[in-house]
């Protein structure tokens, strides 16, 4: 881990050790905040502790997808895998458990972006300094979102770069997060080997399956996978989110089937695979990869605030990779506005509480870049992309 740190702070710009540095600032005012806390039996730093308890859970062979009021508020709902991955920090005091959880985020993150193919080192200075704010609610959530975005980011620079065992890695490893990370096995498409990536993909995503068997029984790991499934089943509620089902309940009153949504997303995120032609410009490739970035934030009714840091990155990379024009422009502007600023306090509350949160304000303008993404893609993909 320090090893990692290390590597990224030595092959990173300022915006990059900004970010590394705000990682370690937020963790400190958790835990800060945390000490001066009497009357919560909760910590400001909960979702770190759910994922602590979860690795002790596991080798205590307990259910992990039980609620354990007396230690943590919510339920744990990765994969035993990602349990037994984070007994690297549960044997830590939580401080230093906590800022290392915290640098990983964040550090992934900025390697991903780094690693980005064809891109000036003022682009990626642009991305990292552009998404720092959603970053920042990210971290002070101890949140997992920031590391997902590094390993779907990751992954496709990984795979530009030819490197496709180590892509699929990263993928594999986003998918045993949360689930949604199966969106990033799609930027394969453009890319040769797929016989053997096939093969590869179903040999890591098998050892990643059997791990947890280092410290559990075969029995246990069968019973948690099946605990784990009737979890994800009943968390498919009628919640909506910060998403386009809460867009058009809340805007339109319109209560469609989330299946029909999610079929049509699916079919508008899909099309312009079929630009064949368009596979070897890279820009089209990056925004492919943008589009996935904004679908699983904007199509998941259980996105919250903390995951738009996923969906700020892709706006950041589309925006890299288009012909600039004024109308992007005022997209980029109102994401910032409305999307990671509208949680803050530089609104009153009021217009947060009445206006923002039941109108479901931060997703809109990543549900319209979405938007504009794949309209450009399917209607006129040479008029808004730049030549290689």
């Amino acid at each position: 881990m320090l090893l990692l740190m290390r590597k990224i702070i030595n092959s990173s710009g300022p915006a990059a050790i900004i970010i590394l540095l705000v990682a370690v600032l937020c963790s400190v005012q958790s835990f800060l905040l945390d000490a001066g806390n009497t009357g919560n039996a909760y910590t400001h730093y909960n979702n770190y502790v759910i994922f602590k308890t979860s690795f002790f859970n596991l080798v205590q062979q307990k259910d992990l997808y039980q609620l354990y009021p007396q230690l943590q508020w919510d339920l744990y709902k990765y994969s035993p895998t990602f349990a037994l991955f984070f007994g690297l920090f549960a044997w830590l005091p939580n401080v230093v458990g906590l800022i290392l959880w915290n640098l990983l985020n964040a550090g992934v993150l900025v390697w991903a972006i780094r690693a980005l193919p064809a891109l000036s080192d003022k682009k990626k200075a642009f991305i990292l300094l552009y998404v720092l704010v959603e970053l920042v609610g990210s971290l002070q959530n101890s949140q997992s979102n920031a590391l997902m975005a590094g390993l779907m980011i990751g992954a496709f620079a990984m795979a530009e770069k030819q490197r496709f065992i180590f892509a699929l890695v990263l993928v594999i490893c986003s998918v045993y997060i949360k689930l949604f990370g199966l969106a990033g096995f799609a930027i394969f498409i453009f890319y040769p080997q797929k016989l053997k990536n096939a093969i590869a993909c179903i040999v890591i995503t098998a050892v990643f399956f059997i791990l947890p068997l280092a410290v559990v029984p075969f029995k246990q790991l069968l019973f948690l996978y099946k605990s784990w499934g009737g979890l994800l089943r009943q968390d498919n509620d009628a919640s909506l989110g910060l998403s386009i089902f809460g867009w058009l309940q809340t805007w339109f009153k319109l209560a469609v089937p989330r299946v029909r949504v999610l079929a049509a997303g699916l079919l508008v995120y899909f099309i312009p695979f079929a630009r064949f032609s368009l596979y070897k410009n890279i820009a089209f490739r990056y925004c492919i990869l943008a589009s996935t970035l904004l679908w699983v934030i904007v199509f998941n009714h259980k996105s919250e605030s903390p995951t738009f840091i996923i969906a700020v990155a892709g706006v950041a990379i589309w925006f890299c990779n288009s012909k600039r024009r004024l109308v992007d422009v005022a997209l980029l502007v109102a994401v910032f506005i409305f999307t990671m600023l509208s949680p803050t306090d530089i609104f009153p509350h009021f217009v947060k509480d009445r206006f923002f949160v039941p109108y479901v304000v931060k997703a809109v303008p990543c549900i319209v870049v979405w938007f504009a993404i794949s309209y450009r893609l399917i209607v006129s993909p040479k008029t808004y992309l730049p030549a290689n």
